[in-house]
């Protein structure tokens, strides 16, 4: 149906024309007229001359014009409609601007709105409730089959208890969950780990979820805790009593199996969390036999003191504990192994290359959830622990982001190589401070596992690691692969050491880092229980010969895992065996 003509005046069609961009020639032809007629109007009426916003206010009338003298519109109509009077309202604020007297506040009147009271503080950590449900949303998607079944066990247990192997995404879950209920309900999340260090991952990863997940910027100190709208308070503590206490909420206790004087540090936890309404959720690698957390697992501490009709039985076996159970003693215990990840939906590991990497003894222990013992060790864990630090708290002149992160204090580096590029234990570099005085600690204030690479790559890594440090000494073990790495090191750092691996140089590396470990010389992060796991699995074994005393890992290749612990101890022997610090210039020769 043809629209009735909005306007009858020749001029007034030949001015919009001209403004939606007809030429004179097409105007004239269009209405019927003479070409130089409509070149007169053109002229006299300025039309060229006129200013944009001049132009579509003319454009806009006409076809708003027209659509309002229709007589049967439909939805489209409507809505080109309304869209057409809002430009219309936009334009006279324009007009308005322009004229004189005309501000900001005539084009935006949200600028006016904002200045007329008082301006409104930004709420720190805020998130709406689409965010909140978009986060909700990708953890659930996110889960695992076994993490699911914590998630579960989360809602109708108090205490939780889980042994798990390495590198199976505990952290990264625990994190997320307490993200999602410090959101969903308001309540306080504390994360306790060996030290604030290793806490501070979980700020990590939560920080790193929120964002990515829903857009939630979350922002907190290092030493202070993130605090959401709804008052959750998210606290990051190390086991130091000084900042272990004085909290309540939901509690979550990381790598409990390796901290100092757990039987005490669980008095406090469990203090933290005593009310009904808040959740306890300890979890941890395996670590010794020996360590006082072990009959907390077992149950013999629940039976201590109790009369014998009082008293449980737990089974604590994987395969009563596989899927999880409430125990007697009214805790939830569960074993997580690599292969009950992997069962779980976990394809992240492949075993067949982690056999190779590991021995029997070393993969039952860190994948298979198996305990040390270690009694046969030459460090147990009551001389290990005492090594365990919360550097955070005791290092003050460390920065580790800094360019330079001890200054220009003495370090040395160690290197024990790998058995080969394709295969085998991965390479073991340490960073190691240097005490200055007799009774001053060694530091490692760096580790690195270098698997698969060959001599020039291992080379330009501790290259990169010397640009960071004043380092003073290099050590490298060249009984093997180390061989090619030491002469390329040599390039660019001459002084480097070569050690060569005998019974002789093992017991005098081992016979030092004892006797620096017994006087309370040797520090390194809590949180690195891998460190500490390598100096454990170090005994005191025969020669093939049967002749001589000799230090492996227990392992069935003929060179130890331990490459960490390694790595120390070729730096420990810079120093003297009597001591005497950095400055004594001294160091064994035991190539």
């Amino acid at each position: 149906m043809l629209l009735p003509p909005v306007a009858t005046d020749p001029r007034t069609i030949a001015r919009s024309l001209y403004f939606q961009g007809w030429s004179v020639t097409a105007i004239a032809a269009q209405i019927g007229l003479a070409r130089p007629t409509v070149e007169s109007w053109k002229q006299r009426d300025g039309w060229a001359c006129a200013k944009p916003i001049d132009r579509v206010d003319a454009v806009l009338e006409a076809r708003l014009c027209q659509l309002i003298a229709k007589e049967r519109k439909d939805a489209h109509d409507f809505k080109e409609i309304d869209l057409l009077t809002r430009q219309v309202e936009r334009i006279a604020r324009v007009h308005r601007y322009e004229a004189p007297g005309g501000h900001e506040g005539h084009l935006n009147p949200n600028v006016a709105n904002r200045n007329a009271g008082p301006k409104k503080k930004p709420i720190a950590n805020e998130y709406s409730p689409e965010q909140a449900a978009r986060l909700r949303e990708a953890f659930m998607d996110s889960l695992f089959e076994y993490q699911r079944s914590w998630y579960n066990a989360g809602l109708t247990e108090r205490i939780r208890a889980i042994l798990k192997s390495r590198q199976i995404g505990a952290t990264w879950y625990f994190a997320r969950e307490a993200l999602v209920d410090a959101i969903d309900t308001g309540r306080n999340q504390i994360f306790l780990s060996a030290s604030r260090s290793q806490a501070n991952e979980f700020r990590k990863y939560m920080v790193s979820f929120a964002m990515e997940a829903a857009g939630i910027e979350l922002k907190g100190g290092r030493d202070t805790p993130i605090i959401l709208p709804n008052d959750a308070n998210l606290y990051y503590l190390g086991t130091n009593s000084r900042t272990a206490q004085g909290y309540h909420g939901n509690l979550y206790f990381d790598e409990f199996f390796w901290v100092h004087s757990f039987i005490q540090l669980r008095k406090l936890a469990s203090g933290m969390a005593i009310h009904k309404k808040w959740r306890q959720t300890l979890f941890s690698t395996p670590s010794a036999l020996s360590h006082d957390a072990y009959p907390f697992w077992s149950g013999a501490h629940y039976n201590k003191g109790r009369a014998k009709a009082d008293r449980v039985d737990i089974d604590v076996s994987h395969a009563a504990l596989a899927k999880g159970v409430r125990c007697a003693d009214g805790m939830y215990r569960q074993i997580v192994t690599v292969l009950d990840a992997q069962a779980g939906g976990c394809d992240l590991f492949d075993l067949d290359q982690l056999r190779l990497e590991y021995s029997a003894d070393e993969f039952q222990q860190l994948l298979m959830c198996q305990f040390i013992d270690d009694t046969a060790s030459v460090f147990p864990f009551a001389l290990v622990k005492r090594c365990m630090v919360d550097s955070w708290d005791v290092w003050e002149d460390f920065r580790p982001y800094a360019p330079k992160p001890i200054g220009d204090a003495p370090v040395s580096i160690g290197f024990d190589p790998s058995k080969g590029v394709t295969g085998g234990d991965p390479s073991g570099c340490t960073v190691n401070a240097l005490p200055e005085g007799a009774r001053d600690a060694f530091r490692v204030l760096e580790k690195h596992q270098w698997p698969g690479q060959d001599f020039d790559a291992q080379a330009g890594n501790i290259k990169r690691l010397r640009d960071h440090y004043n380092v003073v000494d290099i050590a490298i073990d060249t009984t093997g692969m180390g061989t090619g790495v030491y002469q390329l090191v040599k390039q660019f750092f001459p002084q480097a050491r070569a050690i060569q691996y005998s019974p002789e140089s093992k017991a005098m590396m081992v016979m030092k880092t004892q006797d620096v470990m017994g006087k309370g010389r040797l520090e390194w992060d809590a949180g690195w229980t891998d460190l500490a796991a390598a100096f454990m699995a170090i005994r005191k074994t025969m020669t093939p010969s049967g002749r001589h005393v000799t230090y492996d890992a227990s392992r069935s290749a003929d060179v130890g895992h331990a490459d960490l612990a390694w790595s120390v101890m070729h730096s420990l022997i810079y120093e003297p065996l009597e001591g005497g610090g950095a400055h004594s210039q001294a160091c064994m020769e035991i190539f």
